[in-house]
């Protein structure tokens, strides 16, 4: 059995359901070990076997436990277990001693004798051990304390043991001194090892506590056990295998299993704070009484002596002055101890009400019945209010109503948690400042809060300003920063909740895209700063004109867009639509004043209704296309969007899409229109341009493949590269031209922003013209599209650049607007063409024919050539020749023709004009 439960223990550490099994073995072998001693063993030689070999075999297991337990487990408390291993050894090998007199020998132990040298040093190990394990004292006073309270404690068991049978042993007459000193070395040892199991147990160290308190209980049951052998009353009756054995071989079992005890429960279970917090206290008080009690004990053995009309013993009188000196000494520290502790505890108050009331935190407390009982002065700088005039008042009073019911199921919610959960909580409410005289004035107050005996702390901070800009942050990423009015992500929200809500199936829900016509020209002329003023009052406008359920929304730039909900009237959405969008249109229409003049522009309306199953985004995206269809149809109007839109966008992306790459495949081709002298019919020049016949055999025209361009986002890019592409083309078929012979100048078109871009400086165009080996006089720049944002000083530089290198400028449009007039005064043109324009229904308008006449005489009296484009028949070309026209170019002469075509033509260097005119009505024309 002792092998079983020696292996048990030994064996690697199990888990925490396991842990039973050793429990359950070492409580059968002390029992069984019990019940062998009380009935005898059965015969005197097995009892004496046991009494003796038994026990020896508990301690030296106890011992191996403990010596395995130091060597395999690397812990501060290593030496300890050392100690109670070698204190075991000794018990052990003391008992083997024992046993060898009395079963192998046959003959009474000799007094004194090595067995009990061996049990002498059972005590020292295991108080050094115990010591060990003690929570060390950090200070000397702790250490002088923890001396006086081990020998008030000794001192008054020995006090009372004396009196009660120590001095009985110490007077035995015919005794020598050795003898005597032997007896007397055991209890003192054991009073020792007493004193210091009931020190440790109130000074013991939190960690392993298990282990620790089972080892202490094991020494106590060696303790009590010895105490017992001592007594004069056992001593003499005493025999090895008695019922007594049994307490010191559980008291060996015990300590076999303590080191292991602690790794086989695994982890503590978990208390709460609050119960671990009244035991720290019982433990404290009972330890702060226990010097109390040894002096207790002594005056006990004191009256005991005294009421026995006994003399006082020295022995007795001695200890229990030195218990009494030690008591006055402790109480001395302990009340020098306790003048400091008061010291410091006021010192450390001052420091924290000196941060509570210079804190610029509110610091309240509340009692469980929800009235302040303490408020920080910090109050009233925070609150406007005093705190003592906060004191007593009922928190719930002070909470913004809209707060207070979720402020209190915080509160509640954190009370109901358990303590090591939730620390704290944080709150964050409107507070009530000031005193009520202007009225209520409410600050934004964000708390932390904690217990506090029942109670709750607060630690509050005013965080109005910062509630502010959070909200000024949150409004500026949902709203327009100019208009004021919802942003793309707001009215998109906005949306979707119309979408999801409980209108969902209202079909009369619409948005409108609202594209403001003409604003471009206005930020063009007047400024930005005028621009931006327009648009603020047309969101002023459109916001006034929606319902109050309704969103208006700028969406960049000068598009706005508003959500309309539908209402469920019976009348068709339609006509309710309609009529939003018609009074929008109006009331945008209106003339604007701004900087110190009034303007106009006109909206072009898209409508999109939603439909069952759009998203967001697609109603969005249909509105956007009826829009642009507005803005195509004519500007100004209000569009329906129609499903076949989208396919419509899809067929022009896809268009714009190989537009990318007709250039690179070779889809492109050059094509030349004769310049004619409408008197001789002599080819005077050619006009380049370009065709793309797409690999679907379609032919377009540059009018159709740059609105392409334009409808797939691509504008910018891919005229430019057209624009390089033809006039490079242009110069080299001229050059080739050149080379056989015919000097026809050819005419290219370039717009005026075009011509002011970096990308072609005057350097390029003669760069090319060197490359081919043109001369710069056969080339002619046609001036077109002039846009208002180019600046006519930089236009005019590059044009007097290429004016230098010998090019010659012809102005395209003239007669259409102001801007051709304007550059008319500024450029070097050596050309005018006339504007398609005023060449249509000149047959039909006698208003049209003076107005052109007039342009004529102008462009003659600046001794300028003229150019009619569009001449599609022979009354224009009579009219035109008679004003004094000199140059025509339209199908009336030729249509555009490839290069063998143009060749041809250019051998004869004469096309039949329609109508002969009369001699005189041509000059010579610039080009040759």
């Amino acid at each position: 059995m002792v092998s079983a439960i020696v292996g048990a223990v030994l064996r690697p550490p199990l888990q925490r359901g396991n842990g039973l099994l050793p429990q359950l073995l070492l409580a059968v072998l002390c029992g069984g070990y019990a019940t062998g001693a009380a009935l005898g063993w059965g015969s005197r030689e097995l009892a004496l076997f046991m009494g003796d070999f038994g026990l020896s075999a508990a301690a030296f297991a106890a011992a191996a436990s403990s010596l395995r337990y130091a060597y395999t487990r690397r812990s501060r408390f290593r030496p300890a277990w050392l100690m109670f291993g070698a204190s075991s050894f000794m018990a052990g090998l003391g008992n083997a001693v024992w046993g060898w007199y009395e079963v192998v020998l046959d003959q009474p132990v000799p007094s004194p004798s090595v067995a009990d040298f061996c049990f002498l040093l059972f005590a020292p190990p295991a108080v050094v051990g115990l010591l060990i394990l003690a929570k060390r004292p950090v200070t000397r006073a702790g250490w002088v304390c923890l001396a006086l309270d081990t020998w008030l404690i000794g001192g008054s068991l020995l006090t009372i043991s004396w009196s009660l049978a120590l001095a009985q042993t110490a007077d035995v007459d015919g005794e020598s001194v050795p003898v005597v000193a032997l007896n007397l070395a055991y209890p003192l040892l054991d009073i020792a090892l007493v004193s210091m199991v009931l020190v440790l147990h109130f000074r013991r160290t939190a960690a392993n506590r298990s282990a620790i308190n089972t080892a202490i209980a094991a020494l106590a049951l060696t303790v009590l056990c010895d105490a017992l052998f001592t007594s004069p009353l056992l001593q003499q009756s005493y025999r090895s295998g008695q019922i007594l054995d049994a307490g010191w071989f559980a008291g060996s079992m015990l300590l076999a299993y303590a080191p292991w005890v602690g790794r086989r429960e695994g982890p503590a279970p978990v208390v709460s704070e609050e119960v671990a917090q009244n035991r720290r206290q019982r433990a404290s008080q009972i330890a702060a009484l226990a010097p109390y009690l040894a002096a207790g004990v002594c005056t006990l053995g004191i009256l005991y002596n005294v009421l026995d009309g006994r003399r006082l013993d020295r022995v007795v009188l001695i200890t229990a002055c030195t218990v009494v000196l030690a008591l006055v000494v402790r109480q001395a520290i302990m009340l020098l101890d306790n003048i400091s502790l008061t010291q410091e505890l006021a010192q450390k108050e001052n420091h924290f009400r000196s941060l509570v009331q210079g804190s610029s935190d509110v610091i309240m407390i509340a009692a469980p019945t929800g009235v302040l009982r303490y408020v920080s002065p910090a109050a009233a700088g925070v609150y406007g209010r005093r705190a003592e005039e906060l004191v007593g008042s009922e928190l719930a009073s002070l909470i913004h109503p809209e707060d207070l019911g979720r402020v209190l199921h915080e509160v509640r919610r954190f009370l109901a948690m358990p303590r090591d959960h939730a620390q704290s909580t944080r709150i964050e409410c409107r507070f009530r400042a000031g005193d009520g005289r202007d009225g209520d004035h409410w600050l934004n107050v964000e708390s932390t809060v904690n217990r506090h005996h029942g109670g709750l702390i607060f630690n509050s901070r005013d965080v109005t300003e910062r509630v502010r800009l959070q909200a000024q942050l949150q409004h500026a990423a949902s709203h327009d920063t100019l208009t004021q009015l919802p942003n793309r992500a707001l009215f998109t929200e906005r949306i979707r909740q119309a979408l999801g809500g409980r209108r969902a199936s209202d079909q009369g829900t619409a948005v409108l895209f609202i594209d403001l016509d003409g604003f471009k020209s206005v930020n063009d002329t007047i400024g930005h700063a005028a621009g931006d003023e327009l648009l603020i009052q047309a969101a002023r406008r459109l916001n006034e004109s929606v319902r109050s359920g309704d969103t208006a929304s700028r969406l960049g730039g000068d598009e706005f867009a508003a959500l309309i909900i539908g209402d469920g009237s019976r009348t068709p959405r339609e006509v309710r639509i309609f009529e939003i969008a018609d009074r929008l249109r109006e009331r945008l229409s209106e003339p604007y004043a701004v900087g110190g003049v009034e303007v106009r522009v006109t909206p072009s309306i898209g409508v999109a209704f939603a439909d069952p199953g759009v998203t967001p985004a697609e109603l969005m995206r249909n509105a956007d296309l009826a829009m642009y269809r507005a803005k195509q149809a004519g500007k100004a109007r209000v569009e329906l969007y129609a499903p076949q839109l989208q396919a419509e966008v899809v067929r022009r992306v896809q268009l714009a899409d190989r537009l990318g790459s007709a250039l690179n495949d070779g889809q492109f081709s050059l094509l030349h229109q004769p310049v004619v002298e409408l008197g001789s019919g002599r080819v005077a020049a050619v006009a380049a341009h370009a065709r793309w016949r797409s690999a679907q055999g379609i032919v377009h025209t540059p009018a159709e493949f740059l609105r392409m361009a334009e409808q797939g986002g691509q504008a910018d890019g891919r005229t430019s590269e057209l624009g390089r592409w033809l006039l490079e083309e242009a110069i080299h078929r001229a050059a080739e031209r050149h080379r056989d012979g015919h000097t026809v100048p050819v005419i290219v078109r370039v717009p005026a922003m075009r011509l002011v871009d970096r990308g072609l400086p005057p350097q390029t165009i003669a760069a090319l013209l060197a490359r081919y080996g043109l001369p710069s006089g056969v080339l002619c720049i046609e001036l077109c599209d002039h846009d208002p944002r180019v600046g006519l000083d930089e236009l005019e530089r590059r044009l007097v650049a290429l004016r230098h290198l010998g090019v010659r400028i012809s102005l395209d449009g003239f007669g259409n607007g102001n801007a051709a007039i304007a550059a008319l005064r500024r450029l070097p043109v050596d050309t005018l063409k006339l504007d398609r324009s005023l060449v249509e229904g000149l047959p039909e308008s006698e208003r049209l024919r003076k107005i052109t006449a007039g342009l004529l005489r102008i462009a003659g009296d600046l001794g300028m050539d003229s150019v009619a484009d569009g001449i599609d028949g022979p009354e224009e070309v009579g009219l035109l020749s008679a004003m004094g026209c000199t140059h025509g170019q339209g199908l009336a002469f030729a249509e555009p023709l490839d290069e063998p075509r143009l060749r041809r033509t250019l051998v004869s260097g004469i096309v039949p004009v329609p109508q002969e005119v009369p001699d005189g009505g041509a000059s010579a024309i610039a080009f040759t």
